[in-house]
């Protein structure tokens, strides 16, 4: 069926090594054809497509357009068994005893891909009625479309599966033009976008050109009959012309001895709008309405043919391109020029020898970059021409290559490092070959790679280091919290295969790692300023003044032990000033006394002394029976410490002349308690500071005060409670350390 205002010349022809191809890859079967249209015919006779087509009525036609492009009587017959494999419940199975494997093969694929499609078509059209956001979560509508484009070759790897997808799309494009039903807009603009350029790219020109006069034809009617309109007023008077000025050139070219095939060419009203857009031109500016086609057999002829049309016609100025001194970057070839006939009109010459129109019109690269805007584009933006069209562009040497060594038409190796797969809302995702279902939950989002705990591949539960194949519709099922495992970076365990993903998992590991230290370093320089009263100090402001960029860049270093304590507590205090008179005194007279006094104050004995005053430290919170120790303070008496207190021995080194030696006295006052800090570390969870505190309500044990901090699902938590006797603490302690979750418990 010819688009309607299109010029009738057909000079699309098959394309042989595709055609070939596909001819070897279906074995050769008596009746083949027959015996498939008389195997489905009961089963699809009466049933219809989504289109509202009779589905043999469409198999019919399937069939007739592979004949017709020059598709062997196997690959008709197969259009018959793809619409029966719909209807069977083993398939793959009947199919296989009918008509053998390779049948079977072909059938079930290609029926996949008709699935996929159709999903993938259908979640377009919710996303852009604003309820596909987990599509916009995987790729834009742009990228959607350009995998759809990859899914038609890589699905299956299959060119028998590509070729059977075309003839079928067109025919639901006749069908639609011959019914005049409403076409969906998704259908026509994946025609459009995805099976229009295929077919382009593979050199199927036939379809290409028709496929895309219907699918614009039903996305803008009203552009689409005003150019139909212009093309008809004048269709029969144009041909007429074009054929008087072949028939004209032929003749002369031959009298001076150029031999030459001059041929018209057809111009499709898709072509004719987009190039009235993209060079903004009006249709009378269109060059080559009007437009022929010369080819010679030398480069020489080329040259020779082109001065002849010149001295014929009048040149229009820069309209001559030279692509054979310059080939265009995907090695088309060919003389461009625009001339101008006795009365005004424009006509478009092309000139090329055999070979290169040969490659213009089965080299897949060339063509398509030309008829598709070439490198830069009619509007200026640079075409996507990357590792996926240059694969594309060697597809048919690939072909005959292998026909020649296997005498199979199936390209393998074009897409071997690459696949396609579905998210749950028919999002394509892309990964590389062997990518398992984490590689996939870490495409679509980091957060949910880091919280992939389980997988179901075509709604089975796999294990989460199961490779994952073409067309498979992949679900994650994820934690509310939590981050991955070590395990994922085991290569020989295999959960992943993405270096992207690897990187993402060693992110968070480091993350992770980082966090931590900055809780210690964080925890170390809190009791810093809790020891030096310094409470009141703005993190940032100390971090500022001591250098940092930010709080915590400073608790970092501290939590790694690469910035000392000290240097905070030089900042913050005063130089120590040398011993004043009444401390000097005081050492003095306690070295002096040879006797411990009875008892001291607040139940703690100094040695010789016994009514000096004293203090618990606050840093290390000592209770008997805990070994002490004493450090003489400046105006504040007696700092008793525990003897294993690291901010004790620090003072100490620097004043070891102030450490006196304590006892706990004899003689506790009745009902005297001590205040203990308990550290907690525990994964954090709904309900531990409940659980923790029941325990030391249970061993009567009265907290004070609590402190906790959370860090990406790690609790540290500060207890301060008070006890008679520091040694029934331990007992607490080790049930504190059962309740779930807790990981470690220790004194401060």
């Amino acid at each position: 069926m010819k688009s309607l205002g299109a010029d009738t010349t057909d000079l699309a022809a098959p394309v042989p090594e595709l055609i070939a191809a596909t001819a070897h890859s279906l074995p050769a079967q008596p009746n083949a054809l027959a015996r498939a249209r008389a195997f489905a015919e009961p089963l699809i006779a009466g049933e219809t497509l989504d289109t509202g087509e009779n589905i043999l009525v469409h198999a019919d036609a399937v069939a007739e357009i592979v004949a017709h492009i020059g598709g062997s009587e196997a690959m008709q017959a197969a259009a018959y068994l793809v619409y029966a494999c719909q209807q069977l419940n083993r398939p793959e199975e009947v199919i296989t005893k009918a008509f053998g494997a390779n049948f079977a093969e072909l059938a079930v694929e290609t029926t996949k891909l008709v699935h996929l499609q159709r999903t993938a078509r259908e979640t377009q059209v919710q996303a852009q009625g604003g309820r596909g956001a987990a599509l916009s979560m995987a790729q834009t509508a742009a990228q959607q479309t350009e995998n759809v484009r990859k899914m038609l070759l890589a699905f299956s790897r299959d060119l028998r599966v590509v070729l059977l997808r075309l003839a079928s799309r067109l025919q639901t494009l006749r069908h639609f033009a011959l019914t005049r039903l409403p076409v969906p807009p998704s259908l026509a603009r994946e025609s459009l976008e995805v099976f229009a350029p295929l077919a382009n790219r593979l050199g199927i020109w036939q379809i290409k050109w028709e496929m895309e006069d219907l699918a614009f034809r039903f996305l803008e009617p009203d552009t689409y009959r005003d150019v139909a309109r212009l093309l008809d007023e004048k269709r029969v008077e144009r041909e007429a012309y074009v054929e008087l000025l072949r028939a004209q050139l032929s003749a002369e070219l031959q009298e001076q001895g150029v031999a030459s095939v001059v041929q018209g060419r057809p111009k499709h009203i898709y072509s004719i709008v987009r190039k009235m857009r993209g060079k903004s031109l009006g249709f009378d500016q269109v060059f080559d309405i009007r437009a022929l086609r010369v080819v010679v057999p030398s480069i020489k002829d080329c040259y020779a043919a082109l001065s002849w049309v010149h001295s014929r016609f009048e040149p229009v100025p820069g309209e001559f391109d030279d692509y054979i001194a310059k080939p265009k970057p995907n090695g088309y070839q060919s003389l461009h020029t625009v001339v101008r006939d006795g009365a005004g009109q424009a006509i478009e010459v092309q000139i090329r020898t055999q070979a290169m129109h040969d490659h213009a019109e089965h080299g897949v690269a060339a063509h398509w970059a030309y008829k598709e805007a070439g490198a830069k584009g009619y509007g200026g933006a640079v075409s996507a021409v990357g590792e996926y069209d240059a694969k594309i562009a060697v597809l048919r040497q690939l072909l005959a290559w292998e026909r020649d060594l296997s005498g199979d038409a199936r390209h393998q190796g074009l897409f071997d490092d690459r696949i396609y797969v579905l998210t749950p809302q028919a999002a394509i995702v892309e990964l590389p070959q062997g990518a398992t279902p984490v590689d996939f939950a870490y495409s679509v989002h980091t957060t949910l790679g880091h919280r992939c705990r389980g997988a179901r591949v075509d709604g089975a539960m796999v294990p989460l280091n199961t490779p994952l194949q073409n067309g498979q519709t992949v679900e994650i099922t994820a934690a509310k919290e939590g981050g991955p495992s070590r395990d994922w970076l085991n290569v020989e365990l295999g959960f992943l295969h993405s270096h992207r993903a690897r990187a993402k998992v060693r992110a968070w590991f480091n993350a992770q790692q980082q966090h931590e230290t900055i809780a210690r370093g964080r925890e170390a320089v809190e009791k810093l300023l809790q020891r030096e009263g310094k409470t009141a100090i703005k993190l940032e402001d100390l971090a500022s003044q001591l250098g940092f960029k930010g709080a915590d860049a400073l608790f970092e270093v501290v939590g790694k032990d690469e910035y000392s304590l000290r240097n905070i507590e030089a900042m913050l205090r005063p130089p120590e000033p040398a011993l004043q008179a009444d401390e000097y005194l005081l050492l003095k007279k306690i070295k002096q006394l040879d006797k411990p006094a009875p008892g001291g104050k607040g139940g703690v004995l100094v040695v010789g002394i016994d009514s000096l005053m004293t203090q618990l430290a606050k840093c290390c919170r000592p209770a008997p029976p805990d070994h002490i120790l004493g450090f003489v303070t400046r105006g504040k008496g007696v700092s008793v410490h525990r003897a294993d207190c690291s901010n004790f021995r620090e003072m100490a080194a620097r004043n070891g002349e102030r450490v006196i030696d304590v006892e706990w006295g004899t003689k506790t006052p009745d009902g005297a308690v001590y205040p203990v800090d308990v550290m907690v570390d525990a994964v954090d969870r709904q309900g531990l500071l409940r659980d923790i505190s029941e325990v030391f309500a249970r061993e009567k044990m009265n907290v004070i005060g609590v402190q906790t901090q959370t860090v990406k699902g790690t609790a540290w938590m500060t207890f301060t409670v008070e006890v008679a006797d520091a040694a029934r603490l331990s007992r607490v302690m080790a049930n504190v350390g059962e309740v779930s979750g807790v990981r470690s418990t220790r004194r401060r």
